[in-house]
């Protein structure tokens, strides 16, 4: 949603808590305007971007009355903050802060995500958050999937509050997870499809996230293609980002089974270590594997050609 003559004024506390939280990692925020999301309650937008380079940028949305350092029976976000905007401020280093890989090889950005999560207007018992991906494939695609987002009652008891910072990471990777099983489809136009978020996502008993199972080679596999795509293709060589803690939930992995991964490829001559060796770009030698990524792209774009739900397939949704 978009601000309106109505928008309330901006929260002062709330932008002093962000302001704060930001600088302590290297973000400024550029500005800070109000806006309304999809029920028509107050927000605040906020703009991101590193104090050292202003020239890419990071959306922030909060509600109105979320209090960050929390009040009377109110938790705290503190230490659930501080860890968000660190991984802001590393994310905002690379090429295309916006872009990601599914495990299945499509290159997507992901956009237009109005937050927080809202009531679904459908009669169901869930939150919903209303968003955007598109193909990334360095060739200005058209395709893309409008995405509504449904996070279960169960696991809303989960998230630590229905706003960005609690529960974009989680449904980042839902999404990723909903297209790698074909339950998403990219077009050039069309109504918003579903994505379940559900405590299939959750272990309960070991209190972490759960995508999809892999092994070392796998994940190499997939640094690799990351590697290709994000910097390769879309960021003109320059370094990305492989120890990014969302691909590691999305694997089922954990930051070090990253640098294991990564430090295969660099003895396979295929990335190369920038100097924070958190960050890699690809060698000529993966380059050269062009043809290998196109095709394994479109086979699996063409994998995600559903014929799974046809009334879903023309847009019958109603979140």
């Amino acid at each position: 949603m978009t601000a309106t003559a109505t928008s309330a004024p901006i929260n002062t506390a709330l932008a002093s808590q962000v302001a704060s939280a930001a600088s302590t990692v290297g973000l400024t925020v550029l500005s800070a305007s109000p806006a309304t999301d999809f029920s028509g309650k107050p927000t605040t937008r906020f703009t991101l971007a590193l104090t050292s380079d202003t020239s890419k940028t990071q959306q922030l949305e909060l509600s109105q009355t979320l209090n960050l350092e929390g009040h009377d029976d109110k938790p705290s976000f503190d230490a659930e903050i501080k860890v968000y905007f660190a991984e802001a401020a590393t994310r905002l280093r690379n090429p295309r802060p916006d872009a990601y890989l599914t495990l299945h090889g499509i290159p997507l950005s992901f956009s237009q995500f109005a937050w927080p999560f809202h009531e679904s207007t459908a009669g169901a018992d869930t939150s919903v958050v209303h968003g955007q991906i598109n193909l990334e494939d360095g060739e200005s695609s058209v395709l893309h999937a409008k995405i509504a987002a449904a996070l279960t009652l169960t696991f809303r008891e989960i998230v630590a509050a229905p706003e960005q910072p609690f529960a974009e990471a989680f449904l980042y990777n839902a999404v990723r997870k909903t297209l790698d099983q074909g339950q998403l489809e990219l077009v050039k136009s069309g109504n918003r499809q579903p994505v379940p978020i559900t405590t299939r996502y959750y272990s309960a008993k070991q209190k972490k996230f759960n995508f999809n199972d892999t092994t070392p080679a796998v994940r190499e596999k997939f640094l690799a293609a990351k590697t290709f795509w994000l910097s390769g293709v879309l960021g003109s060589g320059s370094p990305v980002w492989l120890l990014d803690p969302r691909d590691a939930q999305y694997l089922n992995t954990t930051v070090d089974e990253l640098k294991a991964a990564i430090e295969t490829l660099v003895r396979e001559g295929l990335i190369q270590l920038a100097q924070d060796q958190a960050f890699a770009a690809p060698t000529a030698a993966l380059m050269e594997r062009k043809a290998e990524y196109q095709t394994q792209l479109q086979d699996a774009l063409n994998f995600i050609k559903p014929t799974f739900n046809e009334e879903m397939r023309h847009g019958h949704t109603n979140m």
